[in-house]
Order: C-alpha cells, then structure tokens, then sequence
C-alpha cells in the first residue's frame, strides 16, 4: 500500500487547532438549529390504517401515493407557500428523501427511510435541545490524519446495512474503498458517497466505540481525491450521527469490514445524554 499517516511534526499545530475549533464549532451549530435533529420529538411510522400524531393536525396514512394527511374542517398545514386543508398528498418520496410543513412553530418531516413513510415532528422548543450543551470530544491531534488512496469499484456496488432501529435496512451505492496506513498498520474502508460532488463518507467504528465513543457507529466526510486519486482521511472530524442523541433516528450502521481493530482516540466522543422512546407504536 502506498499511502502514509501525515507526519504531525510538519503541521502547524496552532493553525490545526484553530481550523479544528472553528469547524466543530459551525458543526455544533447546524446540529443545535432550532428545527435540526435534536428537536425532533417522536417517529412515526405510517401505514393504511389512518392515525393521529399527537401534537400534530389531521389523519396520516400513507399508501400508492405516498403519505397522505387528511386534515378536519378546522385544521390547516402550511406545506411550501402554501396553507393546505382537506386531504393533501404529498406524493411518493424517494428513498433517504423527504419534505416539510410546518403547524404553528413546528416543522415536520415527512420522509422515507428504509422502504417505510415516516413522519418526525420537530419542536423548537423541545425540552432536549434545550438542554443539550455540546458534545465531548478528543482533543485535536494531527496524528490522526492520514494520506488515504481512493480505490474505485468498476460499477458502484449496492451495499446493505443495518440501522439504528431494529428490523431496518439501507442499501447505498458505494462507489469505492479508501486505502490507508495508521500507526504502521494498513486498513481499507468501504466509502458511501458524500453530500458534495465526488465528496465520500465514511460509517466506521473501532476499538473505542462502546467505551468513549458511541458504540453503534461514527460518520466522516472525507474531500473528493484528487488527479491522482488521493485524499485525506481527519479522524478528528469524526462526528456522531443522531442516532447517538436519539431513538428517533434510523441512522446506518457500518458496513461489515468498516470495523476498525484499533482505538481512533479522535473526533467526538459519545454524547452525555440521548432521548430514549417509550415503548409504544411511535418507538
């Protein structure tokens, strides 16, 4: 294998600390938005059999034509610019897509994970999101940073995973495998792609998850490789999925060889509190 760990001793070790600070800073921001992940306040699952959600207007049920509200005389949602009564489709949503409207100061998301249609209420002024005060994390090292060599398939290959809810699966495309060195010792890790052009993610875990960091999995968005072919892995922008903060998330779970035998002591640690879901048909 050709590529190496990042020797720390040619880092600038102030200028790494200040650009580490300043992005997990803005992460923690995007992840304590009023409307964001941790102001969701339940998970629905929706069927043919009409429902109530509680907090929210209308009968959901959802069917060929994807979700569907039907609302009473007195009830309204505010889908787009537009204030909708009656009964309104939403139509049929793309796998890991999803859209919103909005009752009073709420937003729901009505979205499709793992083949079912869902809906999660979020509630700025839920009382977790309220509370929330950061997450723990390492402290920034450059030795954990790695030259990585982009290993493309010939065709994507479709890869399932488990989820964070027992009994769900995601199937992604994943376009390649990233090659790297670590404290002498040679690793490979499946890549999905990642939320810009030619940008990867990476779901792993190692040998701390469970024990500092959260056991279930850990996210890192790694920069499209270059001409050559090569990027960099920064173990210390591993950050949590929601999953970690809680159940009402259907986060992914690695792929198999994603399993790292050694501790990447970088990146956040796992949170100080999550929401668990009480037992009922919303968990």
């Amino acid at each position: 294998m050709s590529t190496q760990a990042i020797d720390p001793a040619v880092t600038d070790r102030v200028v790494f600390g200040r650009e580490w600070e300043e992005w997990h800073r803005a992460h923690e921001a995007r992840r304590a938005d009023p409307h964001g992940f941790l102001a969701v306040t339940g998970l629905y699952w929706l069927s043919a059999e009409p429902q109530r959600i509680p907090g929210l207007p209308g009968e959901w049920t959802t069917g060929a034509e994807g979700p569907v509200v039907d609302l009473a005389p007195d009830e309204a949602l505010e889908v787009g610019d537009a204030t909708v009564t009656g009964r309104h489709a939403f139509g049929v949503i793309a796998e890991r897509g999803g859209v919103t409207a909005r009752f009073g100061g709420d937003l729901i998301e009505i979205a499709k994970r793992g083949g079912h249609d869902i809906v999660r209420p979020r509630h700025p002024e839920h009382p977790f999101l309220a509370a929330y005060a950061g997450t723990p994390t390492y402290v920034p090292n450059p030795r954990w940073r790695a030259k990585a060599r982009y290993v493309p398939y010939a065709e994507p290959r479709p890869t399932e995973v488990g989820a964070a809810v027992d009994g769900l699966t995601h199937v992604y495309d994943a376009p390649g495998e990233l090659e790297f060195t670590l404290g002498g010792e040679d690793f490979r890790l499946v890549a999905f792609p990642g939320h810009g052009a030619d940008e990867l993610l990476v779901l792993f875990t190692d040998a701390t998850s469970g024990i500092t960091t959260y056991a279930a999995n850990r996210s890192l968005g790694v920069a499209a490789p270059d001409a050559e072919g090569f990027t960099v892995l920064d173990f210390n922008r591993a950050v949590n999925l929601p999953c970690a903060y809680t159940d009402f998330a259907t986060c992914p779970l690695p792929p198999e060889g994603n399993r790292l035998p050694i501790g990447i002591e970088a990146g956040e640690k796992t949170p100080l509190s999550r929401v668990v879901a009480a037992p009922g048909p919303s968990a």
